[in-house]
């Protein structure tokens, strides 16, 4: 009997995925992944999601259940690592970090599939509504679940070949409907229990707010400092990201004052407090100039962008041209688009039809049919004045 170490966390997802794995003839071992930091240092709620106070509870309550083992395994030191201080400084540099794809690469793969593999178990599991699976190539890929409202595919873009081959997703074949169908016959306690929408270090959602106490501590800032040693010069004259400064238009005139870069991204309407007459939005970032570029709805868009690390899973390397499917964002429906090689880590994708805020700091991943090329981070996107 092969063993699966399942990630519970205390979601029905998840908790459902346990039980289809053990229904499957699986030696199922669940685990929840112990990530938050002290309450100084990160402050969350005993409600909060998948690393919240109460996921370990929920988790012991429905391995009861499942009558299967449950362990807790602490990972803060990765996750701070490789999520909390990868998040901040991506905001430092005026970028929009996507913390979920950092987690699911380096914490609940990389760092929870070396711990199970050194117990025995053979397989890796997760509560994501996506499935894997090889190509002729013999590429394992991740594929699109059987409901489009939940696919989390778009978050799982950087997983490698090793990771994919000790992986099982049994939600992936299932809608939410179902798996909450499956959770009550269970009579499993989490089966009403709502799916989390925030980043689960941020609990009331002030990225900023959290951002200035993180570097507020010495030790954080000079860790900071020591990764993106380059870059950070410019933003520590820009107060890394909190010092104020223009708002200037795209001729460089001066449109008003704003309140540091770290609050504000592509694309953002909301909260600029600048009288212009007409709608306003935030164009571009300039960190080495501290200036929050403003255009007009149509200034947004734009047909290419530039992306790097880059991650392929359909294939072993990009060569020659590709026609895709490329989403920008979890929420976008995704477009077509042309991707080709211009360096070594690097891809230009060239879309048949302007995209809204093309954000840098954000994933753009390839789809083809219906599974994951590949996919990278948005480093910049010029011609906005199409």
């Amino acid at each position: 009997m092969q063993k699966v170490v399942v990630g519970m966390s205390g979601g029905v997802d998840s908790s459902v995925a346990a039980y289809l794995l053990k229904e499957q003839g699986y030696d199922v071992i669940g685990v929840t992944m112990q990530i938050w930091q002290d309450e100084d240092v990160c402050d969350i709620s005993e409600n909060g999601g998948c690393c919240g106070l109460s996921a370990v509870e929920d988790s012991r309550r429905v391995a009861t259940v499942l009558d299967i083992p449950h362990y807790v395994m602490n990972f803060k030191k990765e996750f701070k690592e490789s999520v909390i201080d990868y998040f901040v400084s991506e905001y430092t540099m005026a970028r929009t970090p996507n913390p979920c794809i950092a987690c699911n690469r380096f914490v609940k793969w990389e760092a929870l599939l070396a711990r199970s593999l050194s117990i025995g178990a053979s397989y890796i599991a997760t509560g994501h509504y996506a499935s894997i699976d090889r190509l002729s190539n013999g590429r394992y890929v991740i594929k699109n679940s059987v409901t489009a409202a939940k696919d989390q595919t778009y978050a799982l873009y950087n997983l490698t070949q090793y990771q994919l081959k000790h992986t099982l997703m049994p939600v992936g074949a299932y809608s939410k409907d179902e798996i909450r169908a499956i959770a009550n016959e269970l009579k499993l306690p989490v089966a009403g229990k709502p799916d989390s929408q925030e980043i689960c270090f941020v609990s009331d959602n002030n990225y900023a707010g959290f951002i200035k106490e993180y570097l507020d501590d010495e030790d954080n800032k000079r860790i900071l400092e020591e990764k993106r040693a380059g870059y950070l010069k410019d933003m520590e004259a820009a107060g890394y990201g909190f010092t104020p400064g223009n708002f200037v238009d795209i001729h460089g005139n001066v449109l008003g004052r704003h309140m540091g870069l770290a609050k504000y991204t592509i694309g953002q309407r909301k909260g600029l407090n600048l009288a212009l007459g007409k709608p306003a939005f935030v164009m571009e970032l300039r960190p080495k100039t501290n200036e929050v570029v403003i255009g007009g709805a149509h200034d947004v868009f734009t047909d290419r962008l530039y992306a790097g690390d880059l991650n392929f899973m359909a294939i072993e390397n990009l060569e020659d041209e590709m026609v895709v499917n490329a989403k920008i964002r979890y929420s976008h429906k995704g477009a077509s688009c042309t991707i080709k090689r211009t360096g070594a880590d690097e891809v230009l994708c060239i879309f048949d039809q302007p995209q809204r805020a093309v954000t840098p700091g954000q994933a753009v991943v390839f789809y083809k049919d219906d599974y994951v090329v590949g996919g990278g981070t948005i480093l910049r996107s010029p011609a906005r004045d199409l």
